[in-house]
């Protein structure tokens, strides 16, 4: 419910019928809140997959690398026994150990062979069609572009597909440095969790380039990453000030400030939870905006919306965008392990 303040000044007079003005203290307030936001299937796949997985085989469950990138979500997940390392290298021998929602390329799955693990793949089916397209383009020996961010997880698995027909192209100014061994027979595929609008930019001038350009048969950047920037642009014009809750390291959280900038908004700012809010922020500020990153919980959200209530903001106003139903099964190897301990758990009890 959004409320105005009833403490109107007014100067001495005669009433001329005129609503009363308001000083920018006194002006309405409002907060509004990105819907869809938070969650996205794939993270909440793999989430669950960790929690399954310390229910089922007990503690502890290695991860390699952050299952999401999100620290809070990382931190809950230690305390429940999960243990998370950088390389395979780092598990014990005949371990299990959860690979991360960003994908990891054929030779991790060659180590953790190596080493006797009991691997747990929870990468998104969506950075998985990815990695079959870079297969599928390679076989047919095309040079492929991948547009993305050196040194993400998800760009380092998709690359380890096919590394040697794999170039990563980081914005439309790698594009004039570009080397491909015939112009046409040049394709691209991209970082599922990149700004919409700056992937078509970067795509268009590699075009201009490769004009034979070859595009993925389906569209690479993931549908809660669209939805997420589609709902922002909804909020961000004319808001004050724009908050994303996400971790500094979550590639999709950081899009979105720069999606909401570009979208009209005055100031936007990535917090991992209200503790990172700068009361200065709200000085002179009426219409706030929220949202939040693909892995980001939703009590976070709820602390920032607490934080702005306690400042004298009302209710949040949800504005909807897009409505998603999309939901991932869990990993075949953990889906096998329940169903048998289910199985297993049956026959103890008609034995009993």
């Amino acid at each position: 419910m959004e409320r105005m303040s009833t403490d109107v000044s007014r100067s001495p007079g005669v009433s001329m019928g005129m609503p009363p003005v308001l000083s920018p203290d006194e002006a309405e307030k409002a907060v509004l809140l990105a819907a869809p936001r938070g969650y996205c299937a794939g993270v909440d796949r793999a989430v669950v997959t960790v929690e399954q997985a310390l229910d089922l085989y007990g503690a502890p469950v290695y991860v390699r690398k952050q299952i999401v990138h999100n620290k809070h979500v990382v931190a809950d997940l230690e305390t429940r026994g999960a243990i998370f390392v950088e390389e395979v290298a780092e598990v014990p021998t005949g371990a299990t150990v959860v690979f991360s929602a960003h994908g990891v390329s054929p030779e991790v799955h060659r180590q953790a062979a190596e080493r006797d693990l009991k691997t747990i793949d929870a990468t998104c089916p969506l950075v998985t069609k990815v990695h079959h397209e870079a297969k599928r383009f390679a076989s047919d020996d095309y040079d492929i572009l991948l547009i993305g961010h050196e040194g993400h997880e998800e760009v380092e698995g998709t690359a380890g597909e096919a590394p040697e027909h794999i170039q990563l192209v980081q914005g439309p100014e790698d594009v004039a440095n570009i080397v491909v061994r015939d112009p046409s027979r040049v394709a691209w595929l991209s970082q599922t969790t990149l700004s919409v609008d700056e992937t078509l930019t970067t795509v268009a001038a590699i075009r201009e380039r490769f004009p034979e350009l070859l595009d993925p048969p389906s569209d690479d950047i993931c549908y809660a990453t669209q939805n997420r920037q589609l709902a922002v642009k909804e909020i961000s014009e004319g808001a004050d000030l724009l908050i994303v809750v996400g971790s500094g390291n979550s590639s999709n959280s950081v899009r979105l400030v720069e999606v909401a900038l570009d979208a009209g908004a005055k100031a936007s700012y990535r917090v991992d939870d209200a503790s990172e809010i700068d009361e200065a922020w709200l000085e002179g500020v009426r219409t706030v905006s929220v949202t939040s990153g693909a892995s980001v919980p939703e009590s976070l959200v709820d602390g920032v919306l607490a934080y702005l209530a306690e400042r004298g903001y009302p209710d949040a106003k949800a504005v909807h965008s897009a409505e998603e139903s999309l939901i991932f099964s869990l990993p075949k190897e953990l889906r096998r392990d329940l169903k048998a301990a289910r199985a297993a758990a049956r026959e103890a009890s008609e034995q009993n």
